[in-house]
Protein backbone atom coordinates (compact mmCIF):
# COMPACT_ATOMS: atom_id res chain seq x y z
CA UNK A 1 0.00 0.00 0.00
CA UNK A 2 1.44 3.21 -0.94
CA UNK A 3 1.00 6.61 1.07
CA UNK A 4 -1.28 7.76 -1.73
CA UNK A 5 -3.74 4.47 -1.40
CA UNK A 6 -3.50 5.27 2.44
CA UNK A 7 -4.68 8.31 2.41
CA UNK A 8 -7.92 7.67 0.47
CA UNK A 9 -8.44 4.23 2.79
CA UNK A 10 -8.77 6.51 5.43
CA UNK A 11 -10.58 9.43 3.76
CA UNK A 12 -13.38 6.21 2.75
CA UNK A 13 -13.08 5.21 6.21
CA UNK A 14 -13.03 7.71 8.17
CA UNK A 15 -16.15 9.38 5.69
CA UNK A 16 -14.07 12.64 5.24
CA UNK A 17 -12.91 14.18 2.23
CA UNK A 18 -9.37 13.22 0.82
CA UNK A 19 -7.55 16.32 1.68
CA UNK A 20 -8.59 15.98 5.17
CA UNK A 21 -7.49 12.73 5.21
CA UNK A 22 -4.36 13.39 3.66
CA UNK A 23 -3.52 16.25 6.63
CA UNK A 24 -3.84 13.20 8.76
CA UNK A 25 -2.21 10.76 7.30
CA UNK A 26 1.15 13.22 6.73
CA UNK A 27 0.65 14.83 10.45
CA UNK A 28 1.31 11.53 11.82
CA UNK A 29 4.01 10.75 9.38
CA UNK A 30 5.71 13.70 10.76
CA UNK A 31 5.29 12.93 13.86
CA UNK A 32 6.51 9.99 14.01
CA UNK A 33 9.67 10.89 12.19
CA UNK A 34 10.64 13.72 14.41
CA UNK A 35 10.07 11.66 17.70
CA UNK A 36 12.37 9.07 15.97
CA UNK A 37 15.06 11.71 14.96
CA UNK A 38 14.63 12.92 18.45
CA UNK A 39 15.73 9.30 19.48
CA UNK A 40 12.50 8.63 21.30
CA UNK A 41 10.00 5.30 20.81
CA UNK A 42 6.76 5.15 19.50
CA UNK A 43 4.35 2.71 20.96
CA UNK A 44 1.24 1.66 18.96
CA UNK A 45 -0.70 -0.67 20.88
CA UNK A 46 -2.14 -3.91 19.37
CA UNK A 47 0.23 -2.79 16.27
CA UNK A 48 3.71 -2.71 17.43
CA UNK A 49 6.93 -0.11 18.71
CA UNK A 50 9.25 2.17 16.85
CA UNK A 51 12.42 2.68 18.15
CA UNK A 52 16.20 3.76 17.07
CA UNK A 53 19.09 1.59 17.02
CA UNK A 54 22.83 2.38 17.18
CA UNK A 55 25.18 0.62 15.77
CA UNK A 56 28.79 0.98 15.84
CA UNK A 57 31.57 2.37 13.15
CA UNK A 58 33.40 -0.81 11.16
CA UNK A 59 35.50 -1.64 8.09
CA UNK A 60 33.49 -2.30 5.33
CA UNK A 61 34.58 -3.33 1.58
CA UNK A 62 33.39 -1.73 -1.39
CA UNK A 63 32.00 -4.57 -3.48
CA UNK A 64 33.13 -2.56 -6.82
CA UNK A 65 36.85 -1.87 -5.73
CA UNK A 66 37.30 -4.66 -3.04
CA UNK A 67 38.89 -1.48 -0.99
CA UNK A 68 38.56 -1.30 2.23
CA UNK A 69 36.10 1.96 3.58
CA UNK A 70 35.15 2.67 7.32
CA UNK A 71 31.46 3.38 7.70
CA UNK A 72 30.87 5.31 10.62
CA UNK A 73 28.19 5.11 13.52
CA UNK A 74 25.00 5.23 12.37
CA UNK A 75 21.04 4.93 13.90
CA UNK A 76 18.29 3.39 11.96
CA UNK A 77 14.53 3.12 12.94
CA UNK A 78 13.43 -0.33 14.04
CA UNK A 79 10.30 -1.58 13.99
CA UNK A 80 9.02 -4.88 16.36
CA UNK A 81 5.50 -5.74 15.44
CA UNK A 82 3.06 -6.74 18.77
CA UNK A 83 2.00 -10.14 19.68
CA UNK A 84 -1.52 -8.97 18.10
CA UNK A 85 -0.23 -8.34 15.19
CA UNK A 86 2.46 -11.34 14.38
CA UNK A 87 -0.86 -13.37 15.96
CA UNK A 88 -2.76 -11.87 12.91
CA UNK A 89 -0.13 -12.81 10.07
CA UNK A 90 -0.05 -16.32 11.63
CA UNK A 91 -3.56 -17.37 12.63
CA UNK A 92 -2.29 -21.12 13.69
CA UNK A 93 0.78 -20.46 15.36
CA UNK A 94 0.50 -19.78 19.03
CA UNK A 95 2.72 -17.26 20.51
CA UNK A 96 3.64 -15.74 23.88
Amino acid sequence: MTRSELIDAFARRADINRQKAQVVVETFFTALAKCLAEGQRVELRHFGNFSVRTYGSYVGRNPKSGDKVFVGNKRLPHFKPSLELRQRLNPARKEG
